[in-house]
């Protein structure tokens, strides 16, 4: 059965281009198109699409408020289109936080020069996220990222519904001195990241690193956007960091994230021949061998098997590796991966996550 689309976008070009590359897909059908957040409101409930890929920038009411609404009124996983800048990178985290499950980004030179590669990723988010677990999800509103997060509304959002395969029941907590926590997730990695990061003290007694799939122009907002929520620092990594404890590092986006005996990180060009830029198995990697069992790694939602190869490694030194349970998650891939592998010392709700890592580090 083909997956329906909605495609909201105020440019008229877009919306064909976007509209042409999606009806090239025999699996995919556009059922409609809107100019405006309002119009996306009304053609949500009247069509009821399976996906919808939403423009930020449009009249009358903006993509963020209208992702709000349908959130609210018929839950729809939603694609946002978002420019490579700064302000674009804060506005699509605005609405990943409102319910929109990715983004893509808006790039209309990449369109003209390469339609099949943009064909190829366009339809293949479209495909994941119509089979995300954002549609089943309890309508209710999302807690905002800028809510501080000692208040009780920044964890209030509830999990996604229960999926119809049951979860392994949760492992007693390892107590340990670890040398470093590493947390490796894709898409719904965002708003993961905060639920789990807003919940550990300020003492927190681990050196962090994260590693979220995302572009350049992003991580640096992200980590920004982070810092203010957290009790504990978070900073996008430069080369030569210092791991210390309370303090998470971003991969930057782009580039490849290493840490070494030392606890020193390295920050290496984003290799062409590699998938994601950063990735999961090449931090999870380095940490094995620059830490043997000293490593708590954690796997949140995410499209894909990325971190399963780094986890291994991890297992093989002695260190332990959590994953996050599919009823949480908003992709359940890279979770899954670690499951089926056999590679999960203990698979917990996002909810749980942070209060679990805060009584397991030492």
């Amino acid at each position: 059965m083909a997956v329906k689309v909605l495609v909201v976008d105020d440019s008229g070009f877009f919306r064909r281009r976007v509209s042409e590359i999606l009806s090239a897909d025999p699996n995919i059908q556009v059922v409609g198109t809107a100019t405006n957040g309002r119009e996306a409101i009304d053609q949500a409930l009247a069509l009821k699409p399976d996906v919808i890929t939403m423009d930020y920038e449009m009249p009358m009411m903006d993509g963020i408020t209208a992702v709000r609404n349908i959130m609210q009124r018929c839950p729809t996983p939603v694609l946002m289109f978002s420019s490579l800048t700064h302000e674009g990178a804060r506005v699509t985290l605005d609405a990943l936080d409102a319910g929109a499950v990715d983004f893509l980004p808006k790039n209309f030179e990449d369109i003209s020069r390469n339609p099949e590669k943009v064909k190829q990723m366009l339809c293949e988010k479209v495909h994941t996220i119509a089979r995300s677990n954002r549609r089943t999800a309890p309508v209710a509103a999302p807690a905002p990222l800028s809510t501080p997060a000692h208040t009780p509304s920044a964890l209030a959002r509830p999990a996604a519904a229960a999926s119809s395969s049951p979860a392994p029941a949760p492992a007693a907590v390892k107590r340990k001195s670890y040398r470093l926590v590493a947390i490796g997730t894709s898409t719904g990695g965002p708003v993961a990241l905060q639920r789990v990061l807003t919940q550990l003290p300020a003492n927190f007694p681990a050196p962090i690193v994260l590693i979220q799939h995302m572009p350049a122009a992003f991580t640096k907002a992200f980590a920004e956007r982070l810092d203010k929520l957290c009790r504990i620092s978070v900073k996008e990594a430069e080369d030569g960091d210092l791991l210390r404890p309370g303090l998470a590092l971003l991969a930057p986006g782009g580039k490849q994230m290493m840490v070494d005996q030392r606890g020193m990180v390295k920050i290496l060009p984003g290799d062409e021949r590699l998938n994601y830029k950063p990735c999961v198995d090449i931090t999870f990697g380095s940490a094995a061998k620059s830490f043997a069992d000293k490593v708590l790694a954690v796997v949140l939602t995410g499209m894909g098997a990325d971190g399963r190869e780094g986890a291994r490694l991890l297992k093989q030194g002695g260190s332990q590796v959590w994953a996050q349970d599919e009823a949480s998650c908003v992709i359940y891939g890279m979770p899954m991966a670690i499951v089926k592998a056999n590679l999960a010392d203990a698979v917990y709700s996002l909810d749980d996550i942070g209060k679990h890592l805060a009584e397991a580090c030492l």
